[in-house]
């Protein structure tokens, strides 16, 4: 039996250059957000906050990469989950640090989280976007492979 095992992380550099095109885009989009790369336990590796962004979504994106991280989807999935499950509905939510809006998706390596990215400050749909070209950027994926 083996005592140990290798984990695969998110580099420093991938961490910075994901949450880079996350801002780069939002601006594109013409909005203001805070962005936060997490490794795959979800501590926080990289942060940009874009001025303008409001100060409250600061801790909203670590929170959305934290959530990402941790249970390996994407936050947006997180309502039709609720929906479905009356007692998940009641307990989830009470949760610290768990965010069910739009915007952290985890960041696969092959079959491995090895990181994730959080945005907010926009639309939920529009953080989500800024978070996947975040993972365009590093070539990585929001799905195992």
């Amino acid at each position: 039996m083996a005592a140990t095992t290798l984990q695969h992380t998110l580099t420093d550099e991938a961490a910075h250059t994901a949450v880079a095109a996350a801002v780069a885009h939002a601006r594109g989009l013409g909005v203001h957000v805070n962005a936060a790369a997490t490794d795959g336990s979800g501590l926080l590796m990289a942060f940009l906050r874009m001025p303008g962004s409001f100060l409250h979504s600061i801790d909203i994106a670590i929170d959305k990469a934290y959530t990402a991280a941790g249970f390996g989807f994407a936050t947006e999935c997180w309502p039709a989950l609720l929906e479905s499950d009356a007692a998940l509905h009641a307990a989830i939510p009470q949760r610290p640090r768990l965010v069910v809006l739009g915007g952290g998706v985890p960041i696969y390596a092959g079959p491995d989280c090895v990181g994730a990215i959080g945005v907010s400050g926009a639309s939920a749909e529009q953080d989500a976007a800024c978070a996947r070209a975040g993972l365009a950027a590093i070539g990585l994926s929001d799905r195992p492979q």
